[in-house]
């Protein structure tokens, strides 16, 4: 397997996980941002941005633009999974979020956390995905 650029930083499994979901599931992404979109998203992006500024950034940014499956609905699910990129570049301690419980994770964005904030439609994308994988080894 070749190594990606950013496959040094804490957070590459996680970072490697939304880019892969963003090409399986764009209709989840684009819902889950069209459910969690508020102000407080922009300005955490731009938080995580001053925070991030390195070239892992420039190669995660590169593959995303690399998956064609999601054009119909890009905009959403741009702004969602370049959120998640975004802060799982710019901060170590974050990649736990995504594997949190929906509602633990929503308390904790409408407190301010930026890290929250710009993980919550990933989340709830996580946690979709594990249930429909859930459901289907139930059958």
């Amino acid at each position: 397997m070749t190594q990606t650029a950013w496959a040094h930083l804490p957070n590459a499994k996680h970072i490697d996980w939304v880019l892969a979901s963003v090409k399986e599931h764009p209709e989840m992404w684009a819902a889950a941002w069209e459910a969690e979109r508020y102000a407080a998203w922009d300005a955490a992006r731009y938080a995580a941005f001053d925070a991030a500024g390195d070239a892992a950034w420039d190669a995660v940014w590169n593959a995303a633009f690399d998956t064609a499956s999601w054009y119909a609905t890009r905009t959403a699910v741009w702004n969602a999974a370049t959120g998640a990129i975004l802060a799982l570049v710019a901060y170590d301690d974050c990649a736990y979020m995504i594997e949190s419980e929906v509602g633990e994770l929503k308390i904790i964005a409408k407190l301010g956390d930026q890290r929250a904030i710009l993980l919550l439609p990933a989340c709830i994308v996580y946690n979709e995905t594990n249930a429909l994988t859930n459901a289907s080894i139930a059958v």
